[in-house]
Formats: structure tokens, sequence, C-alpha cells
């Protein structure tokens, strides 16, 4: 049987015997359940993570520039808490690129804890060009929380298989399946694909329909399509654990010519309950 065609069920991961606990991660983070790093070809849960991605043709935008969500996948921040620990969730969440990375094929991410308490853990990250560690691509902050601690034993996820490098690949919000229709952007309802180990919306396809919809909002205000995306901030308010999930986005251009836009969204399958809300900087993408 192909496991690429096989959907698990969404599950907690803390429900369950504990010595099966590894075996549900590997489930929940495999082929067949959580599609966001093995598809971006980002391994985690590793016995040392490589903490590396290659940059594709589909992590740009039209003029070259990297975007931001496949960069707040490779970079994501819990507070330091790690799923060899923990079961983590994010709260908040700041990146800011300072290089557009149109010649960077691979990118290198390195990890810091800066404190934590008994829950809650404050983490950054530096992201730098792979062949070149001075150059610094991005930098990232954020704000996370643990729900309850790892038993012994951890046991590696299967790495992530190797995608081409090829310009044939579709868009990663066609991927993730965040569609536009009348009302905004919307993502389907939760399956596995989409779950993180707590059996709710993951940090991935919240970021990439966020930047799905903050790229079209901010073209109309800036007259122009041709946009890098220089600062991202996400706050994760609540769990998404039903859906559809629905985005909507509003912009404003500045003086400068700089573009902000304001993003929120909901679980309609919870009464429209706010899961998560953002905020996106542009720039009109240099020539």
């Amino acid at each position: 049987m192909d496991s690429s065609n096989f959907e698990l069920a969404v599950a907690d991961i803390r429900d369950g015997p504990p010595e099966r606990y590894w075996d549900r991660l590997r489930q929940i983070m495999g082929p067949s359940g959580l599609m966001t790093y093995w598809y971006l070809g980002r391994a985690f849960n590793q016995i040392e993570d490589p903490d590396s991605m290659l940059l594709r043709p589909d992590m740009r935008n039209a003029q070259g520039g990297v975007l931001a969500a496949p960069l707040a996948i490779a970079a994501p921040e819990t507070g330091g808490w790690r799923d060899r620990d923990v079961v983590p969730a994010p709260i908040a969440y700041g990146l800011h690129i300072i290089d557009d990375a149109r010649d960077v094929t691979e990118i290198r991410v390195s990890r810091s804890t800066v404190g934590q308490g008994r829950k809650m853990g404050f983490s950054r990250s530096e992201i730098v060009d792979a062949a070149n560690s001075d150059r610094v691509i991005a930098r990232t902050t954020g704000i996370g929380v643990s729900l309850g601690a790892a038993p012994p034993g951890f046991r590696p996820v299967d790495l992530p298989p190797e995608l081409p490098d090829t310009t044939n690949l579709p868009p990663l919000h066609v991927v993730f399946g965040a569609v536009r229709d009348a009302d905004g952007w919307r993502l389907p309802p939760l399956t596995s694909r989409h779950a993180s180990t707590s059996a709710s919306l993951h940090l991935g396809p919240i970021h990439v329909a966020f930047e799905a919809a903050a790229m079209e909002s901010a073209a109309e205000p800036a007259g122009t399509g041709a946009l890098q995306i220089e600062d991202w901030d996400v706050h994760f308010v609540a769990p998404g654990t039903v859906g559809p999930f629905l985005v909507s986005a509003d912009s404003n251009v500045g003086r400068t010519g700089r573009v902000v836009t304001r993003l929120t969204l909901v679980d309609e399958g919870r009464d429209d309950a706010i899961v998560a809300v953002g905020a996106a900087g542009f720039r009109a993408h240099p020539a």
C-alpha cells in the first residue's frame, strides 16, 4: 500500500499508552501525517537536526525573493521546547527578513533558547546562507509553551524526501489546500495533513495561508504585485480544531510606499473562533 495516499485520523499525541508515544510521533510527523516539514524538506526530530533547508522555486515570489512562510517553517519558534522533550505549542512569532536571498540555494538555521520557565519559553534564531555564514538572511523571535512532558525513549522520525528543484512545483498555497473564494482565503477542515501533535491546526498551513492572503491584499494599495515581504508577525491565539479556516486581510500603504497587512484566521467549525492573527510588512521589490 502506498503510505503517501493514506490519511491518518487526527489524534492528540498525549492520548494513548506512554509506551506507544514515539510510535505516535513517527505517525503524526511521517509521510502520511503532517505535511509541513517533509514537503518543504525540513528535517526535525532527528538524533541531531541538520538545521538546513534548500530554497526551491516554489519558496520564492515572482521576482525571485524568498517568501516568509518557508523561512517561518524552517525556523519555527516554540520557546526552545522540542518534541523530544515536551508537546510544544507556539504562542507568538516574529520574522524579519534583511536579504531577499535571490541567489541563495540553501539556508542554515542557528537556534537558541533565550529562557524557559515551567511552562513558557522564549527563543530566537538566525537564518544564514548555508554557503556563507556571514550572510544573514533573517532573524526570528518567538514564545512557546509546553503542553506536557514527553516520556523517555525518543525515537527519530524518518527524514523527509527530496523533492525536485523544479519550476513545475505548484505554489505552496495550492499544495496546502488554501483556496481563494468570495469570502477570502480558506483552508479545508482539519485533517492529519495539517494537524499538530496536539490535534490542532499546525503553524505551517497558517503561515502559508496568511502569506497568500497578505500578498494579494498588499498588491492593491501598493499598485503592484512586485512586493518583498520584510516583516512577519503571527500570534497563535487558540487551537484550530475543526475548520474550515477562513483568512481575512486588509492593507494600508504609508507615505514611503511601505505596505502593512493585517491578518485574521478563524475556525468556521467553532463559531468563527479566532485561531491566529498576524501582520506583514512589504516594500516594493527592487528591479
